[in-house]
């Protein structure tokens, strides 16, 4: 790979982890290219993102961001799961390598909070940003529809009431 193609890939990494929030580091140790691309395809679902990375260049492209104190994570077989939601990537991960021992979560980090594997794990388990938004529109609306419905008995009552004089006559 001549220079300018690296210094393309580390200046794209730059962008992908200036854009994150959330980054997880994994070991994938012999994964087929369809295991790799159900894992990518799941990953687009879930709004995030997979990368098989070059270690050096990925150490270059870690300089001067929020997630340098990962470097270290940085050998072997390495790949990396990006998201911008804070449990995206996290879930996905975690979920594929439940299911294949071939990938293994090394850590991560959420903003600059570095994360271990448990913490990785325990991120998994929350619930995704589109699911907390839903809980919370449901709670906005429970008592509007609950004041609705305190106000409609008393009207239901009476014409159940007439309803009942009709049908005695």
């Amino acid at each position: 790979m001549d220079r300018s193609r690296k210094e393309d890939l580390v200046a794209e990494l730059q962008q992908t982890l200036a854009d994150t929030t959330l980054l997880v580091v994994t070991h994938q140790n012999g994964l087929s290219v369809e295991e790799t691309t159900a894992l990518r395809h799941q990953m687009r679902e879930a709004g995030a993102g997979f990368k098989v990375t070059k270690n050096r260049l990925a150490k270059i492209a870690l300089k001067g961001t929020q997630f340098e104190p990962l470097s270290n994570m940085f050998t072997g077989p390495t790949a990396i799961a990006v998201s911008e939601d804070p449990v995206a990537a996290a879930r996905v991960a975690v979920d594929f390598a439940k299911g294949n021992d071939k990938l293994t979560i090394l850590g991560g980090a959420l903003g600059d909070k570095a994360l271990d594997v448990d913490a990785v794990n325990a991120l998994a388990k929350l619930p995704s940003l589109d699911e907390l938004r839903g809980k919370f529109v449901g709670l906005l609306q429970a008592p509007a529809s609950k004041i609705v419905g305190v106000l409609q008995a008393p009207g239901g009552q009476l014409a159940r009431v007439f309803g009942a004089y009709a049908t005695k006559d």
